[in-house]
């Protein structure tokens, strides 16, 4: 049969993509990347959370990823927990049926196999243990790429979690400590690879011309509250968090330094409007940041980033500004490890302004040398991701990929 009698190849991608998250949505958009310069005649859909958002920003057809649409909301009243829990079986034959309609479902990048952040087990987990076994039901590939993992102490969120892991056919990790992670709960990844954060395969934004302006430097926020298992001090975690926060800002406005406040979920606007309201300064602006394209080059045309979310940290690192992590995981260390600046981390949760303001002071000082740093280190990152793409492919396309390997052989060819 001829490649143009072939059906196209139908590939699904799975996620809380399009739900607010900044991060999420630029592990989307580096997958579709990829897709369109290597399968472009493949049709492509997702089952997701935001679906309206995704199928106008990223033109591809979208469902919803829960049947009942209070899926995230806590459920107090009998009919809205009823309304629940016939929407846990309802998606069982959803996602099934969505999963069977496709030859290929993959999982773009994002914290899919970790609680770093607080998590109920019968929300996403269970949602990815079923996209798993769907696959594996209906002989569908499902590729887990380039995903976050931690080490979870809650039995039904690891159950699901290590199950829906066994189960995928493909498996590639941001860090190391993901992968020793997944086989600390019992996965076996012997045949898993490492490779950087998808967000690192987008396109670089350029660092702005100088001007007589002052750069700013880019304060990026979260509402942190610690992680699935802080749940008793939640409250605590965050006050200390933002009163940390808040002084370091107020500092730097002392000193006359314009800031710029950046978040990366829909979540963090009550914590920049809290900062605002007890710094009361002019000097202190806003970002309206709708995607990790927006945040770089507001990143790129700062001074120096200081930032808490994980794609925060990225974008930063990625257009080679000199960044100070407020680390909220080992996820955040692993990455500041990575590109070098691992000299340069602050606990979220024990805020200290006073010390933060010493290490900016420092990071400052030896601003050029980290920008050559980074510099060597992205363009590291970017042939990692490349090695990542041409496995992808192998294992998820392989009619696609001796195709490919015909071709660059015709092209070597004398």
């Amino acid at each position: 049969m001829s490649p143009g009698d072939e059906s196209p190849v139908r590939v699904g991608v799975f996620g809380l993509l399009g739900s607010g998250n900044l991060g999420n949505d630029g592990s989307l958009e580096a997958v579709l990347g990829y897709l369109r310069a290597e399968h472009p005649e493949a049709a492509v859909d997702a089952l997701c959370g935001g679906p309206e958002v995704v199928a106008s920003r990223y033109r591809i057809p979208a469902t919803r990823l829960h049947w009942y649409r209070g899926e995230y909301r806590t459920a107090s009243r009998a009919g809205a927990i009823a309304a629940k829990g016939l929407g846990k079986l309802v998606d069982v034959v959803r996602t099934a049926a969505w999963v069977r309609r496709h030859d290929v479902v993959i999982v773009p990048g994002m914290g899919v196999l970790e609680a770093t952040l607080p998590l109920r087990p019968w929300g996403f987990p269970y949602s990815l243990f079923l996209l798993c076994a769907s696959g594996r039901l209906v002989g569908t590939r499902v590729a887990l790429v380039g995903v976050g993992a931690d080490t979870i102490s809650d039995r039904p969120t690891r159950a699901l979690v290590r199950w829906a892991a066994r189960l995928a056919t493909y498996r590639s990790y941001r860090d190391v400590l993901s992968r020793d992670a997944m086989r600390a709960m019992g996965v076996n990844t012997s045949r898993d690879e490492v490779y950087p954060d998808l967000a690192f395969a987008l396109p670089t934004q350029p660092a702005s011309a100088p001007s007589d302006t002052p750069r700013p430097v880019c304060v990026g926020v979260m509402a942190f509250h610690g992680g699935n298992d802080d749940r008793d001090r939640a409250e605590e975690i965050y006050r200390r968090y933002l009163d940390g926060t808040t002084r370091f800002v107020r500092a730097l406005v002392e000193d006359g330094r314009p800031v710029r406040l950046l978040t990366g979920d829909a979540c963090d606007a009550p914590v920049v409007a809290a900062i605002r309201d007890a710094v009361d300064s002019p000097l202190v602006t806003t970002s309206d940041a709708a995607s990790l394209a927006d945040l770089m080059k507001e990143m790129a045309a700062a001074d120096t980033v200081v930032a808490t979310r994980y794609h925060n940290l990225i974008c930063a690192l990625k257009v080679g500004t000199p960044t100070l992590a407020l680390s909220y995981a080992a996820k955040s260390d692993a990455l500041m490890t990575e590109m070098g600046l691992a000299a340069y981390r602050h606990p979220a949760r024990e805020v200290d302004a006073d010390r933060l303001l010493e290490q900016f002071r420092e990071l400052e000082k030896r601003s050029a040398e980290l920008r050559r740093t980074l510099t060597e280190r992205n363009a590291v990152a970017t042939r990692r991701l490349e090695r990542q793409f041409t496995a992808l492919t192998a294992a998820l396309f392989p009619t696609a990929d001796r195709t490919h390997a015909h071709a660059h052989a015709k092209r070597e060819t004398p």
